[in-house]
């Protein structure tokens, strides 16, 4: 027995130093384009970062391609174990704008996301998506956060609620669902760039995007964001038309936000029947006379329910129809 004992003290030695041995933080650079590369985190680490000067989290978005910062910025970093329970020191680095380079808002700097983690992992619904568009060739596209996730189609998962609507009006037409929860338009811009339409070309993509910005961004952004979402699907595929929707009215009643919306809305209207865009605005069919939202429509006030989606569907679909044709 003793002999066994001190066979087996090695092993418990390498076993308590691997679980205590703290995490090699990553290491920043950037090349003469203003991609700021992050390596050195071992293989079974996964790196989030941060470009708003807080410190990456467990939900943090994941380093999965060169940073594109040609105006310069701050970018945090840390290594991640899979699990996210384990994190290495923090790697920082600031950088000033390259010769000639625009600042930009958010809105326009693509990133990453994982904000809805636990309830879906961001990175693995990315691979899935541009998977599923080398296989299916989608004729129609639904891009946006999650008000567009939780409809229904393919990627499907637990957090769709209207299957239903979705098959009625789009099983027959090779669509596909790329909204993805809490995304921003910055988030959007780097799925594009990142393979989400590679190797496709969609006769319509329908876009409604920019309330998750409303609370960060002023209106003008958001607006530059979402136009910079058109001209990325127009420049993977030139011949696909956009029906850019008006971003929904949320809330019970009528507030401050609701106006911020409505400023944005107007700014997107702006670019109807410009490059191949059609601006539809379909809002005022979720409210009641007064301006209030029914949770039978909006169970919180945000999302659409069964119903909801119903309606979206139902006042969206001549144009849709007319375009597709």
């Amino acid at each position: 027995m003793k002999t066994r004992f001190v066979f087996l003290l090695p092993l418990l030695a390498a076993f308590a130093a691997s679980a205590t041995a703290e995490l090699a933080a990553p290491t920043l650079s950037r090349d003469p384009n203003g991609g700021v590369i992050i390596t050195g985190s071992a293989s079974n680490t996964i790196v989030r970062y941060s470009l708003d000067s807080s410190d990456p989290t467990a939900k943090s978005g994941a380093y999965l391609a060169p940073i594109l910062l040609p105006a310069g910025g701050s970018v945090k970093a840390r290594a991640f174990s899979a699990d996210r329970k384990e994190k290495s020191a923090l790697a920082e680095a600031k950088y000033d704008a390259l010769p000639g380079a625009t600042n930009l808002p958010s809105t326009l700097v693509p990133c990453t996301q994982s904000r809805d983690w636990p309830k879906y992992d961001w990175e693995q619904r990315h691979a899935a998506i541009c998977a599923l568009v080398k296989e299916l060739k989608p004729q129609l596209v639904f891009i946006g956060d999650s008000i567009t996730h939780f409809w229904g189609g393919a990627p499907h998962d637990k957090c769709q609620r209207a299957d239903e609507v979705w098959n009625k009006f789009y099983g027959e037409r090779k669509a596909l669902n790329l909204g993805y929860g809490w995304d921003r338009t910055e988030n959007v811009i780097w799925r594009l760039q990142h393979g989400e339409l590679d190797g496709a070309t969609p006769k319509v993509a329908v876009i409604m995007i920019g309330t998750n910005n409303r609370d960060l961004n002023t209106p003008k952004d958001i607006a530059a964001g979402v136009r910079a979402i058109c001209a990325e699907v127009r420049k993977i595929s030139p011949p696909t038309k956009i029906l850019l929707l008006a971003v929904f009215p949320r809330g019970a009643k009528p507030d401050a936000g609701r106006l911020k919306t409505d400023e944005l809305n107007k700014l997107l209207a702006q670019f109807d029947g410009k490059d191949g865009v059609t601006f539809l605005d379909i809002g005022a069919r979720f409210l009641n006379a007064d301006g209030s939202i029914s949770s039978e429509i909006m169970k919180d006030y945000l999302h659409p329910t069964e119903k909801g989606y119903a309606i979206w569907s139902e006042a969206m679909e001549p144009t849709l129809r007319r375009l597709l044709e």
